[in-house]
């Protein structure tokens, strides 16, 4: 930039680049790079990033079963603006890591030790190829308790944040008198270190439907995780099928009630959740001839939150073994073809938006006597 455009010409220029131009800048100049490693200029440049939004999708290709990961610029040239990622080094040589979530640009991968009853997250933003390693202690998979885990943003401090519950699995440990229904701890990356989190938690009677051998367990918005979950009815011993919320922000759990038609859907339906345009939506899966059909449902605000039904969605066209990814754009109808064809059931497709965060983490490495956090480039 020529010494004759003013310094805040400059910074609105800077919010407008892309991310690999601005990663770039760094290197120009001590000014340019504060003003970029600044915490002010990412906040104002990551809400900025709001309007542009990419399309993550990963899947196993058919022609060597690799794990392919692409991100698309959701734009009036979609899908014609895409690129090839590399995902995390410790995601390519170890077991697969499954998505646990993705907020504000960061993508949480996860993978649990059954022996050593620890977890492991990475904390991923593929614009600027950055990743933070967080461990995640006495994770449980047994017969009565297990653990489940959300990932998402906070709103006020943007600060990354997991979510760790333990809670019984088994409807028969729940009578008893000396079980602890839930446990509940909270990581945050500006702390490095996990709490204990005591009071409002969820109902005796309700239990996630959380495997971490499944992407997106959760879904994040605006700073609100949600879960699937059962509850029972100690009444008919029936149960029906709701929504767990929880506020990063106000720490805060809550409840989300769904449709007769969801609450009780019948067993050849399958229901799973994603974010679309800050809404939550809900799918109503069923498996036809040649396609995969979905009714969505979304998710109104205020205090009393309800679903409304949006029409049907077509995203995945079932051919024998494989998958062929369509984007469907409900407004017009139309549906582009991706040109994408991966192995049956391993598409998992998230929007997300191009952000700086973890530019101002350090790089070094740290062990688990040091701490809970490692980072690296």
């Amino acid at each position: 930039m020529s010494d004759n455009i003013s310094y805040e010409l400059q910074v609105e220029i800077m919010k407008r680049l892309p991310v690999k131009s601005l990663i770039q800048c760094r290197s120009v100049s001590k000014t340019w790079k504060s003003l970029i490693d600044s915490s002010e200029f990412a906040a104002e440049y990551n809400r900025h990033r709001t309007k542009m939004p990419h399309i993550f999708v990963r899947y196993d290709d058919l022609t060597d079963y690799n794990v392919r990961y692409v991100s698309i610029l959701d734009d009036d040239n979609f899908p014609r603006n895409r690129v090839f990622l590399t995902p995390p080094l410790l995601v390519q040589i170890h077991e697969y890591y499954n998505i646990l979530g993705c907020s504000h640009g960061l993508f949480c991968f996860y993978r649990a030790d059954s022996i050593s009853g620890t977890g492991k997250s990475l904390l991923w933003n593929p614009s600027i190829r950055k990743i933070v390693e967080v461990v995640v202690p006495d994770v449980t998979d047994w017969e009565t308790y297990e653990t489940v885990l959300g990932f998402g943003v906070c709103r006020e401090t943007n600060d990354p944040t997991i979510v760790k519950i333990t809670h019984i699995v088994s409807w028969g440990g729940m009578e008893s008198a000396s079980c602890i229904p839930w446990q509940v701890e909270i990581f945050t990356l500006s702390t490095g270190a996990w709490r204990r989190l005591s009071g409002n938690l969820p109902r005796k009677l309700v239990r996630f439907q959380f495997d971490s051998a499944d992407d997106c367990c959760s879904v994040v918005v605006d700073g609100v995780i949600y879960w699937f979950a059962t509850e029972r009815n100690t009444m008919d011993g029936g149960s029906r099928n709701l929504i767990i919320s929880f506020d990063i922000t106000s720490e805060v759990f809550g409840e989300v009630n769904l449709p007769n038609s969801l609450a009780h859907a019948p067993s050849e339906h399958w229901l799973s959740m994603f974010k679309q345009r800050e809404s939550l939506m809900v799918l109503d899966n069923v498996c036809e001839e040649d396609r995969m059909a979905y009714d969505v449902w979304m998710m109104e605000g205020g205090v009393t939150k309800s679903f409304t039904k949006s029409g049907e969605h077509i995203v995945e066209i079932v051919e024998g073994n494989r998958g062929h990814l369509v984007g469907y754009e409900p407004h017009s109808e139309h549906i582009d073809n991706l040109g994408i064809y991966g192995v049956l059931d391993t598409f998992f497709v998230h929007p997300y938006m191009e952000t700086l965060f973890l530019l101002d983490h350090p790089t070094a490495r740290s062990d688990r006597t040091m701490g809970n956090i490692s980072g690296f480039d």
